[in-house]
């Protein structure tokens, strides 16, 4: 082989295909949607990372116990947390240039107190403009502080997703995760490191057997019909591959998989491309969950569109995941 490079020896480059190659160039440039994080949370500079790596529009979640100082739980507790996220979201916008709506729900990972306060005052947010979503939500067996029974948990879902129907908005859906266990454990009151929970607060699991992840999952469906809500109205976020067959062969969901701190729930952007291969982009988004109590990435959308192609899901595929689903769903970057 004549190499046409002027260098003393062969290298590397005298046996590639001289052939041209096409590089993705449209994907340097490719907006993006994160249809679930907790943005309001974050410093600014981590915001401004969403802004620089090609974010255009988010749902920040404003449901979620482990802000709360208090435990228990208190109805007005998970308010403020909703308050909060409503004073700083057009301030948020107006500094980063992104679109960022929000989502407002009960999570249920620990009892809280009077949740019929929540309840009863949630339809006059949802009627707000800058609320997009009703979450994140969802049946939770691991419990935190103090334990809410399956029932409870469930009936409070199902009520959210009555108002979802009721306000014709979609729900991001909490589903637990267990594709991250290495089956080890950390010294005794370390905690997890990166993951600011304070983890000996956690009670015994509120569901048994094989497992409970999924038959969570199946609960919150139980619920989704029910309240009578379209399958295509709820984003089952943190899909992973314990619950990926049952959710595409038995619902019409949408499924959102988290990709932001693969260190702890080990999803990654091969897991995308997986059940792109598998399923089609029809059903499938992807989002981060960065949040203060976490060791997230800003940049992990960013990142898996370009490991999307490397794994060779196609430009089409890959916008319709990262952009397309999102808008129709959430009624996004229109």
């Amino acid at each position: 082989m004549t190499s046409s490079h002027p260098t003393k020896r062969p290298t590397d480059a005298a046996h590639l295909d001289e052939r041209r190659t096409e590089f993705p160039t449209d994907l340097l440039n490719l907006p993006w949607i994160d249809v679930h994080n907790h943005a309001h949370t974050l410093s600014w500079e981590d915001r401004e990372r969403y802004a620089l790596s090609g974010c255009r529009s988010m749902v920040m979640v404003a449901s979620g116990y482990h802000w709360t100082p208090y435990k228990p739980v208190r109805a007005d507790d998970i308010r403020y947390l909703w308050d909060d996220a409503v004073n700083r979201r057009a301030a948020i916008e107006r500094n980063h240039f992104f679109e960022a709506k929000l989502g407002l729900g009960v999570h249920t990972g620990v009892r809280i107190e009077n949740p019929d306060e929540l309840l009863d005052a949630m339809a006059d947010y949802c009627a707000l403009d800058e609320v997009v979503a009703i979450g994140e939500t969802g049946v939770t067996p691991s419990q935190h502080v103090s334990s809410w029974d399956v029932d409870h948990q469930q009936a409070v879902v199902q009520a959210q997703m009555e108002l979802a129907d009721d306000h014709d908005l979609p729900v991001i859906l909490h589903t637990p995760n267990q594709s991250g266990d290495s089956g080890r454990s950390y010294r005794p009151g370390m905690g997890i490191p990166g993951y600011e929970k304070n983890t000996t607060l956690g009670q015994e699991p509120v569901l048994e057997g094989d497992n409970p992840a999924l038959e969570a999952v199946k609960l919150d469906i139980e619920a989704m019909r029910d309240a009578g809500l379209d399958d295509r109205q709820v984003v089952a976020s943190h899909a992973d591959e314990n619950n990926t067959e049952y959710l595409m062969s038995e619902t019409d969901c949408y499924l959102s998989y988290t990709i932001g701190h693969s260190w702890l729930i080990g999803v990654t952007a091969a897991d995308v491309a997986d059940a792109i291969d598998e399923y089609g982009p029809e059903r499938i988004m992807v989002d981060t969950d960065c949040a203060n109590v976490l060791r997230t990435d800003p940049f992990a959308l960013k990142r898996a569109i370009f490991e999307l192609y490397r794994y060779g899901i196609d430009e089409d595929a890959i916008r319709k995941v990262v952009l397309e689903n999102p808008r129709e769903v959430f009624g996004l970057a229109e």
